[in-house]
């Protein structure tokens, strides 16, 4: 597999290619289905198979401040992709000169040019080019002038409704981490450096927790959750909270993860957090007497929840262990 961050760094990739194009946010379930379609119709045709996607988000370039907070960031995104072995992930950096390309004129430059197009895989309302001029009839129309085929597939339906980024962001801003999960395809994560707090946590309290200065941009509501915390490949259950620590008189958003029986210095080190089940809201307390014994039916309560199979996750893959791969 090769992950190019431009399209130069193609320049000897001498295959023709089946593709699917977007900006995949989340990678949810309408994404994989998008992703694995790719992959098998490249096998059938003995074509490579191309993910076609784009950094930064196309509206953080047209829209800027106006965007909504982004599912899944670039490293996470080509971790998730990755994980159905295409042929080669392509990440295009989105500019205002792409944005003003007409559909014929991106088709041509990149998909024809490039990557010597035969078959093209998109979701059922996906259209390219300036002004999303480039909706299914354009680009099938376009198909049969560069000589490539045009697969459009159905939208994914789960609990009876459309799976969409708009859909899973609104649904972890709600703090609905359980039910986002068969529409995502996993349990929602955010990464983050493991930083020094307060040291409350288990100084004061008797809970040692990881204070993680987030990378990503979406994170639940705010409250007490149970989580699984993935630390140098390995899987730990766990506790967590989010939000300002009302009995501290606290103002700015944290997010602590108590690790159950884990005692490893972590500090300066990324971990990933799997929010399994929100248990519930934040709330100030009396005193430290109060919180602990809340702290302790918390801990109570998430053992319960993970203790369920479907509380489960694997490891996320590195995409540094393959390094040697990446353009």
């Amino acid at each position: 597999m090769i992950i190019a961050k431009n399209i130069d760094d193609l320049k000897d990739f001498n295959r023709e290619t089946c593709v699917t194009i977007g900006n995949f946010d989340g990678v949810h379930m309408g994404h994989q289905k998008l992703i694995s379609r790719t992959c098998e119709k490249a096998d059938e045709n003995n074509l490579a198979s191309v993910v076609l996607t784009f950094d930064p988000h196309p509206l953080r370039v047209l829209v800027n401040s106006k965007t909504p907070p982004f599912i899944t960031l670039t490293e996470q995104k080509l971790e998730l992709i990755a994980q159905y072995n295409p042929s080669c992930i392509l990440m295009l950096p989105f500019d205002r000169e792409m944005a003003a390309l007409s559909p014929e004129e991106f088709i041509y430059k990149y998909l024809v040019q490039h990557l010597s197009i035969k078959e093209l895989v998109v979701g059922y309302d996906y259209a390219l080019g300036k002004g999303r001029a480039g909706n299914y009839e354009v680009i099938s129309e376009l198909g049969r002038k560069y000589g490539y085929g045009v697969e459009r597939l159905d939208p994914v339906i789960i609990n009876d409704a459309v799976v969409s980024s708009t859909r899973i962001r609104d649904m972890v801003e709600a703090g609905n981490v359980w039910d986002v999960r068969p529409i995502l395809g996993r349990f929602f994560q955010v990464r983050g450096e493991v930083i020094h707090g307060m040291n409350r946590g288990g100084n004061l309290l008797g809970f040692p927790t990881a204070n993680i200065r987030l990378d990503d941009e979406l994170f639940p509501q705010k409250g007490v959750y149970a989580i699984r915390v993935e630390v140098d490949g390995k899987v730990y259950p766990g506790v967590a909270n989010i939000g300002t620590n009302p009995t501290f008189g606290n103002d700015s958003i944290s997010v602590e993860a108590h690790i159950l029986n884990f005692s490893k210095n972590i500090y300066g080190e990324t971990i990933r957090v799997h929010f399994i089940q929100r248990i519930r809201s934040e709330k100030k307390f009396s005193g430290l007497d109060e919180l602990k014994a809340r702290i302790n039916r918390d801990i109570e309560l998430a053992k319960a929840i993970l203790a369920y199979p479907e509380s489960k996750v694997r490891p996320g893959i590195n995409l540094k262990e393959t390094q040697g791969n990446i353009k």
